[in-house]
C-alpha cells in the first residue's frame, strides 16, 4: 500500500492507503479526523467538504493518494490558535445555524471558502454557494445569518 503525506491543519501526517481509499475515509479512519463527515457517498450533500491546497474539495469524490503532498484544511483545523471558535464557527453559534450538527462542518468549511473569495457576499451569493450543502434541520436562515454576521455585516440585511 503506498504512504501518503500530507500537510493537514499545518501538521504533516501519514498513512498506509489503499489507491482506492477516498479522502474522506483516510482522514476519518486512518488519521482519526472524524470532523469531516460521510453524509451521501455521492458528492451531493457537502458533510465531507475539506480544503485541498486551498480549494474547497468534498472528499468523497477525491482519492487519498491524490492529495499526497498537499496542504489540506478540514474542521479541526478551523478553531483558533488557543481552542476558541473562530469568527465563522463562533457566528454559527450565536445565530443558531446549526441544529443537529451532522451538515455543520461542510457548511463552515464552505462558509471558510466563500469568505475567502468574497469577504462581503450578498444573502444571493452565500445561498447560490451553499447549493452543494445540505441541511435538513435549520431551514438555512441561520446558516447564511451566521455567514453574514462571520463576514461582519448586518445580520439584518439578510433578512430582507
Amino acid at each position: 500500500m503506498p504512504t501518503v503525506t500530507m500537510n493537514i491543519n499545518g501538521r504533516q501526517m501519514s498513512a498506509n492507503v489503499e489507491n482506492r481509499t477516498l479522502l474522506v475515509a483516510a482522514l476519518r479512519e486512518d488519521l482519526n479526523l472524524t470532523g469531516t463527515h460521510v453524509g451521501c457517498d455521492t458528492s451531493q450533500c457537502g458533510a465531507c467538504l475539506v480544503h485541498v491546497n486551498g480549494k474547497a474539495v468534498k472528499s468523497c469524490t477525491m482519492l487519498a493518494v491524490e492529495a499526497d503532498g498537499a496542504d489540506v484544511e478540514t474542521i479541526e483545523g478551523q478553531a483558533n490558535a488557543d481552542g476558541s471558535l473562530n469568527v465563522i464557527q463562533q457566528a454559527f453559534q450565536d445565530h443558531h445555524g446549526l441544529q443537529c450538527g451532522f451538515c455543520t462542518p461542510g457548511m463552515v468549511m464552505s462558509a471558510a471558502a466563500l469568505l475567502k473569495e468574497n469577504p462581503k457576499p450578498t444573502e444571493a451569493e452565500i445561498r447560490n454557494h451553499l447549493e452543494g450543502n445540505i441541511c435538513r434541520c435549520t431551514g438555512y436562515q441561520g446558516i447564511v445569518n451566521a455567514i453574514m454576521a462571520a463576514s461582519g455585516q448586518s445580520v439584518a440585511m439578510a433578512a430582507e
